[in-house]
């Protein structure tokens, strides 16, 4: 009798603890097809989630707080996006219903960082976010004599001035924008994101002394080329190659936006000497969007001076459009004289209909160790900026639909229907990749994009039958389909495919020098 009661009471204990172990996972995903793009994992595995951090990948079940069957769904990594110029509630939530975790303003950058980073922690964001030092805004603070505001879009007050455009910077001037991208690096810069093809008359001094820069504080650089044209000289070729000359000339971390929209037709010249480069020891980077047409201001400087049209490949202004709605001659040049930073987007490509095109856009969505990045913004109702706690987004809504789909479309084309790439690979250019370009430069960066025991909770549950975008050009405000959990520091953000609107669990991603992490 002694006995029994003590193998009762071992019994219990042992219930007790279980229960007390299954109760120490606050979420449990069962049955996943779970898919580490650096580790090489792709099995039917469980994952555990403890507070904000994986705690556990086990090849039997788990139970925890909340538990949640994924069967037949694929479990990854949140993706990582760097280059989201849409910096606030509603352009972080829509991106999140696309599979995004972190989304990160690197091309153009901001100034003040610090003034950035304290208005998104005291409003919250729903996704991890951070920002690079801005030489836009330093160079125009340095010309225009103006104090930068951290606004992401302030640029676009002097995008058809072109005094910042194409005055040289003197030692003094010079010495005062290296200080203005100094201080934001001090304050949490990401890196020095760098607008050249908006000011391509600034003379290629400055463009060293600012990579310069960034070699010495061991920060990357995000360049948008200084040319954007199809002819010679000043042809997006020449762009390319002062981006490999200059990389290798100070030995900065050069990464290159979007490289399929400034690329136009020589992509494969281009992407061969980028490869030629990196295989020389160059430290380059890349990333793409899936997409033919671009957005920017109507008063950017490409679109202006002798012949710009013929050079961007015979552009049309039918294939700018405004809220949807194409121009004409007329009205393109009435905006760019009275109205230069009214948003636009650019037909440059047409894969849909042109078969030479889709092959320049896939040879820069496939290269090698790129990353898929959306160039995705901000989101309007005519005129005015849409802000703070909107959800759903009005049906009116306008941006590039590259600000909602970016990840639904690359994985919809390339991995389910064409089927050039397999999932393992897709994963890794929407999270592995592009957190391991910043891995060496921002520490919080070496724990995203991978499913392993120890890194953040950042996770999209995938169902790879259905997931696809939904946003046009006609009606971009339509979130994707197909993600049906997005996890962002161990907080379940998009529940069974619905967004939970009373949470933010994004958390600001810094640099070395103002986290204190090496």
């Amino acid at each position: 009798m002694p006995g029994m009661f003590a193998r009762l009471a071992i019994a219990g204990a042992l219930a007790l603890s279980s229960a007390a172990f299954a109760q120490d996972y606050d979420v449990v995903l069962n049955n996943g097809r779970v898919i580490d793009p650096e580790t090489g994992l792709d099995a039917i595995r469980h994952v555990g989630l403890r507070g904000d951090t994986i705690a556990v990948i086990s090849e039997t079940p788990l139970e925890g707080t909340r538990t949640i069957d994924v069967s037949g769904r694929i479990v990854a990594p949140g993706f990582v996006d760097l280059h989201g110029h849409g910096q606030d509630i509603p352009a972080g939530r829509m991106q999140a219903m696309d599979g995004v975790t972190t989304t990160l303003e690197l091309e153009s950058g901001v100034l003040p960082v610090a003034d950035f980073y304290d208005s998104a922690a005291e409003e919250g964001r729903p996704i991890n976010y951070g920002a690079a030092a801005s030489w836009a805004h330093a160079r125009i603070a340095a010309v225009m004599d103006v104090e930068p505001d951290a606004d992401t879009y302030w640029f676009f007050r002097y995008i058809g001035d072109p005094r910042w455009q194409t005055e040289l910077a003197d030692n003094e001037r010079l010495s005062t924008i290296l200080r203005h991208i100094n201080t934001g690096i001090e304050e949490g810069g990401l890196g020095i994101g760098i607008l050249l093809g908006y000011a391509p008359g600034i003379g290629r001094s400055e463009y060293h002394a600012v990579n310069a820069l960034a070699a010495a504080r061991d920060v990357p650089t995000f360049t948008h080329a200084r040319f954007l044209s199809a002819i010679e000289p000043q042809s997006s070729f020449e762009g390319f190659q002062e981006m490999v000359a200059v990389a290798a000339g100070t030995g900065a971390h050069m990464h290159i936006s979007h490289l399929n929209s400034i690329s136009l037709s020589d992509i494969d010249r281009i992407a061969d000497m980028i490869t030629t480069a990196q295989e020389n020891g160059v430290n380059i980077t890349v990333e793409a969007y899936p997409y033919g047409a671009g957005a920017t201001g109507i008063g950017a400087a490409m679109f202006r001076g002798e012949n710009w049209r013929e050079r961007m490949g015979g552009i049309d202004y039918s294939d700018f459009t405004v809220q949807g709605e194409p121009l004409d001659e007329e009205r393109f040049l009435d905006l760019q004289e009275n109205a230069p930073g009214t948003g636009i987007v650019v037909h440059f490509l047409n894969p849909d209909e042109r078969p030479e095109h889709q092959a320049y856009l896939d040879r820069s969505i496939l290269f090698p160790g790129g990353a898929i990045a959306s160039d995705g913004g901000p989101w309007a109702v005519g005129s005015e900026r849409l802000s703070g706690d909107v959800w759903p987004l009005p049906e009116n809504a306008h941006s590039h639909p590259r600000s909602a789909g970016t990840y639904g479309r690359f994985l919809r084309v390339y991995a389910r229907e064409r089927g050039v790439i397999d999932w393992p690979e897709a994963i890794a250019k929407a999270s592995f990749y592009p957190a391991r370009i910043l891995s060496d430069a921002v520490p919080q960066m070496r724990r995203k994009g991978r499913l392993q025991p120890g890194m953040d909770a950042d996770i999209v549950v995938i169902n790879p039958d259905t997931v696809s975008d939904r946003a046009t050009f006609e009606q971009p405000a339509q979130a994707s389909t197909g993600f049906d959990y997005v996890i962002v520091n161990g907080t379940v953000l998009v529940d069974n495919g619905t967004l939970d609107t009373s949470v933010l669990p994004g958390r600001a991603i810094r640099g070395t020098a103002a986290s204190g992490a090496q």
